[in-house]
């Protein structure tokens, strides 16, 4: 799961830029900033590599693996 916080995004766009999978685009929709937020379009393509997370600069995408253990990870730590 991909959640955007419209609260924090200033609108930057670097999320779409950087993005391998070309997973994000942009809203119709503003924010209270008047920015149009990214919008991930094509979730279920997303490779959960966080690289959006990790340039976003006001910490506003949070990538959430939503099958936690599901996918044949067997380790048990």
């Amino acid at each position: 799961m991909i959640k955007v916080d419209p609260n924090l995004c200033k609108g930057c766009d670097l999320c779409i830029e950087v993005c391998p999978q070309k997973v994000y685009e942009n809203s119709s929709k503003l924010n209270k900033k008047g920015v149009y937020l990214p919008c991930p379009k094509r979730e279920k393509d997303c490779t959960k590599c966080h690289l959006c997370e990790l340039i976003c600069p006001d910490q506003a995408i949070t990538v959430e693996d939503d099958k936690m253990g599901n996918e044949g990870d067997e380790s048990n730590d």
